[in-house]
């Protein structure tokens, strides 16, 4: 557990001050965080402050939504693939920090899969008088207000009928589309001046993933068509990304391409989002960067592997094309490593195909 991020870390938000200030909570992975962000705004609209609960994976992420003054960070055990253990002192500073905060409310935003009921137990410890949550379980007096739509609609959609339900809406002129704070970092110096597309190459499972072999046909396929092509991951996959764009320039027969930019490791999530809003378009899995990448409005070609449902989880608010079977085998397994040998879902996409669908989105746009 650290400590609150201070208010001033955040920009000021624009909105009417009042009394009132929720602590809104998501404490898994970035893309899951910025599925939210419709949601938070609702409460942004009623609330004069709003503190947002997220897990270190999800932190920079909650920092860039609009309407968050400060971001608390906690690795919940009940929440995490690599839970801690689960400490008394831990929780019990965790209980102090959040009573610290005063909140007059709170909203437990969580997957179908994941339980609110031992978030809100420490929020009702930490004197926190009114908490809503999606909970198909009986909460007892942990919640105030029980959600319990499960249907097979948008992740944002889901968000945002909590926030309703629990008294939240968005101001008139809202679309409810994802979003992240303006202005973004400059971020010429690593794209370049022209047109480009983004190759992002990582995923959180590997169930999830395309073959490495395949983003480098794609990238180099591209390049071979004059195509500016950034190859972006995080800290942890520069060895990814570069592996990819050594693949490319071998797929062409090049030593090198100027063609395609290695940018793996070098952004952080804000210079990453200013990346992406300056794409004609992005192929990535099915993960954050896909939410990020329509949180700026940029269309996605998703390698979208069924073991979570599409209807859900898919790129929200902006021109999608889906590629991989979504009646797969591992359909709604939620599996984190393929239960399918071969990987037949994903592998059976070929980079051929990836560049097509890239192109389809590009003329759209351009239409």
């Amino acid at each position: 557990m650290t400590s609150p991020v201070p208010a001033n870390a955040l920009p000021p938000p624009d909105r009417p001050r009042s009394g009132r200030h929720c602590l809104a909570v998501r404490l898994d992975n970035a893309g899951d965080v910025l599925l939210a962000g419709p949601a938070v705004r609702a409460i942004a609209t009623a609330c004069g402050r709003v503190t947002m609960l997220a897990g270190p994976r999800g932190a920079d992420a909650a920092r860039l939504l609009p309407g968050v003054d400060d971001v608390m960070v906690w690795q919940a055990p009940w929440v995490a693939f690599d839970p801690p253990p689960v400490q008394p002192d831990a929780l019990a500073e965790l209980t102090r920090q959040i009573a610290a905060q005063d909140c007059t409310e709170a909203v437990i935003f969580t997957s179908s899969h994941q339980s609110p009921l031992p978030t809100a137990l420490v929020l009702r410890l930490a004197g926190i008088r009114r908490i809503a949550g999606l909970s198909v379980d009986y909460p007892g007096s942990l919640l105030d207000v029980r959600y319990r739509r499960d249907a097979d609609i948008p992740e944002p959609e889901r968000a945002l009928g909590l926030a309703r339900a629990a008294g939240y809406e968005l101001p008139p002129g809202d679309d409810g589309k994802l979003a992240v704070r303006r202005p973004l970092p400059g971020v010429g110096a690593l794209t370049g001046p022209g047109p480009y597309l983004v190759l992002h190459p990582g995923a959180s499972a590997p169930a999830r993933c395309w073959p490495a072999s395949r983003w480098a046909q794609a990238a180099g396929l591209l390049a071979g068509q004059g195509q500016q092509v950034l190859l972006t991951g995080g800290a942890g996959e520069r060895d990814l990304t570069a592996a990819v764009a050594a693949a490319a320039a071998a797929f062409r027969g090049t030593a090198s391409d100027d063609h395609v930019t290695d940018l793996g490791g070098r952004t952080s999530l804000a210079e990453l989002a200013a990346v992406l809003a300056g794409a004609d378009a992005v192929l990535v899995a099915n993960t954050g960067v896909a939410h990020l990448a329509a949180a700026v409005g940029t269309p996605v070609v998703s390698l979208f592997a069924p073991v979570v449902p599409a209807a859900r989880w898919a790129p929200y608010g902006v021109p999608v094309i889906l590629l991989g079977d979504q009646h797969a085998p591992c359909r709604n397994s939620r599996a984190v490593r393929c239960p399918v040998p071969g990987h037949p879902c994903l592998a059976g996409v070929g980079a051929e195909a990836a560049c097509r669908a890239l192109d389809e989105l590009r003329t759209r746009e351009a239409a």
